[in-house]
């Protein structure tokens, strides 16, 4: 799959993002080493706590399907145009140091399918610890 089609179906995701505080929607396309795609939105929770990220939702349905293994992410966000580049937060870098090799692992952060950078998640989370 080409980086341009895996931004463009983040940039979809957004879509179906459950944002009624923040107004801050974020898709992610989570592609996973089989060729499947697995799609998230960011979910939000009046109390905050119980919210989850778009990166996360993407990684725990893949998980829950019985996927353990990915090759890159592709995350969008912004309250209205995607104007910015939307970083995952470290709660979903964690997560994603859980089941990918930093070294390999890549993600896309960019605001088209155009207009993207490509970062290791060793570049986005150094000295990231696992058990």
């Amino acid at each position: 799959m080409l980086d341009s089609e895996l931004m463009e179906i983040a940039i979809k995701s957004r879509q179906f993002a459950y944002i009624p505080y923040s107004g801050f929607k974020v898709g992610a396309a989570l592609l996973a080493s089989n060729g499947k795609v697995y799609t998230g939105c960011n979910i939000e929770n009046s109390s905050y706590t119980p919210s989850v990220c778009a990166e996360r939702t993407a990684f725990f349905k893949a998980v829950s399907e019985g996927v353990k293994d990915f090759e890159k992410i592709a995350v969008v966000g912004g309250k209205d145009e995607l104007k910015e580049y939307c970083p995952p937060c470290g709660v979903c870098r964690q997560v994603m140091v859980e089941f990918c090799d930093p070294a390999r692992f890549q993600i896309l952060l960019g605001n088209s399918p155009e207009n993207y950078r490509i970062y290791t998640l060793a570049e986005l989370m150094p000295l990231s610890f696992k058990l």
